[in-house]
C-alpha cells in the first residue's frame, strides 16, 4: 500500500525535473546580469527591449513547442511571420477601416500554410523537417512576390501601431501560455494531444485519429506565427522581409531548453515562456556588455547547446537512474536484514 501512494509521487517528480534546469539558469543569468551589467536590469532596458522581445519569442516558440509534441520541427516559421507581417501591412493600405480585412486575410493565410503542412506530414507521412523547409523556401517566395505590390514605406495603420505596447505584448505571451496549459491539463482535447505526440501508434490502437492532432498542431503553430507576425509589425511600425529571420532556431532552443521531450508528448507553456525569457535576456545582457558580434555569437552559442545538454530528457534519464539505484540500494539491505533475521 505504501508503495501504491510513493509511485504517482515520485513520477510527478521525475516528470516536474525535466522543468527545472530552466528555472536554474534564469536565476543564474539574473545573478550575473546583477553583477556584471546591471544596466540589463534597469527599467528602460528591460522594458523597452526584454520584455516585448522575449513576447515575440515566445509565441513563435509556443508553435513550435506543439509541432515538438507531436516528434516533430517546424523550420517555416520566419516565412509565415513575414508573410504575415507583410499582408498586414499590403491588405490595410495604412488605414484604420481596412484593418479587420487585413488581420482575417493574415491570419486565415497562416492557418491554411499550416493545414498544408499538416495534410503532408500527417497524411502523407513526409519528414516534417524536409516539408516545413521547403514550406518556409515556397512561402518567402510568395512573401516576395506579394511583397512588389507593396510600397516600400508602406507600415500598419496609425491606430493599430499606437495598439502595440510592451504591457500588451506581455499580456498576450502569457494569456497564450496560460490558455495552452489550461488544455493540456484539464481538457480531454489537451490529454489526447499529448497521448498522441507521446506514442502514436499506441494512439491509434486506442482509436483516437492521430493524423488530425497532427494537423491541428500544425495549424495552430502557424496561427501562432502569423499573430506573431502582425504583432511585430505593429511594434516595428514598418515591416521588412526579413522580420521572421531571427526566429528559424530561437523557438526551436526555447523549447528545448523548457524541457520538451524531442520524442513528443511532453512540455511546458511556462516553461517555454521561461526559456524565452532567459534567451531574450543572455542576448539583451550581451549587448549591454558591448562585446565584439563574434563573441556574442559565440558565447550565445555556447548557453543554447549548455542547455541542450542538461536538456528535459537527460534530467529525466539521470533522476530515474538515482531512483532506481536508490531502490535497488533499499532492497538490498532489507534483503540482508531478513537473511540475517533467518540466521538467527
Amino acid at each position: 500500500m505504501k508503495n501504491q501512494t510513493q509511485s504517482p509521487l515520485l513520477t510527478s517528480i521525475v516528470i516536474s525535473s525535466r522543468y527545472l534546469s530552466v528555472w536554474i539558469a534564469i536565476g543564474l543569468l539574473l545573478i550575473t546580469a546583477f553583477l556584471i551589467a546591471p544596466e540589463t536590469l534597469q527599467r528602460t532596458s528591460f522594458i523597452s527591449a526584454v520584455l516585448p522581445l522575449t513576447s515575440f519569442l515566445a509565441l513563435a516558440a509556443l508553435g513550435q513547442m506543439l509541432v515538438v509534441m507531436t516528434g516533430g520541427i517546424d523550420l517555416s516559421t520566419p516565412g509565415v511571420m513575414t508573410l504575415a507581417a507583410i499582408m498586414a501591412v499590403g491588405v490595410a493600405g495604412g488605414r484604420d477601416e481596412r484593418l479587420p480585412i487585413a488581420l482575417a486575410s493574415a491570419l486565415g493565410v497562416s492557418l491554411l500554410i499550416g493545414l498544408m503542412s499538416g495534410i503532408l506530414i500527417g497524411v502523407l507521412k513526409l519528414s516534417p523537417l524536409i516539408v516545413t523547409l521547403a514550406m518556409g523556401q515556397i512561402v518567402y517566395g510568395a512573401t516576395l512576390a506579394y511583397a512588389e505590390n507593396v510600397p516600400n514605406e508602406a507600415s500598419v495603420p496609425p491606430s493599430f501601431a499606437a495598439w502595440i505596447n510592451a504591457p500588451l505584448l506581455v499580456l498576450t505571451a502569457i494569456g497564450a501560455s496560460l490558455l495552452l496549459v489550461v488544455m493540456f491539463r484539464y481538457t480531454e482535447l489537451g490529454r489526447k494531444f499529448q497521448s498522441v505526440g507521446a506514442n502514436p501508434h499506441a494512439a491509434w490502437i486506442l482509436g483516437l485519429r492521430v493524423n488530425v492532432y497532427v494537423i491541428l498542431a500544425y495549424m495552430t503553430a502557424c496561427l501562432l506565427y502569423g499573430l506573431n507576425g502582425i504583432l511585430l509589425a505593429g511594434f516595428l511600425r514598418s515591416p521588412s522581409l526579413v522580420l521572421g529571420a531571427p526566429y528559424l532556431l530561437g523557438p526551436i532552443a526555447a523549447v528545448v531548453i523548457g524541457g520538451a521531450s524531442l520524442s513528443g508528448g511532453l512540455a511546458n507553456a511556462i516553461s517555454t515562456l521561461a526559456a524565452a525569457f532567459f534567451l531574450t535576456l543572455l542576448n539583451q545582457m550581451l549587448r549591454v556588455l558591448v562585446l565584439p558580434t563574434a563573441l556574442q555569437f559565440l558565447v550565445f552559442g555556447v548557453a543554447i547547446i549548455g542547455g541542450m545538454v542538461i536538456s528535459g530528457d537527460r534530467i529525466v534519464t539521470l533522476i530515474e537512474n538515482l531512483l532506481i539505484g536508490a531502490s535497488r540500494f533499499k532492497e538490498k539491505d532489507v534483503k540482508t536484514e531478513e537473511g540475517g533475521s533467518t540466521a538467527l
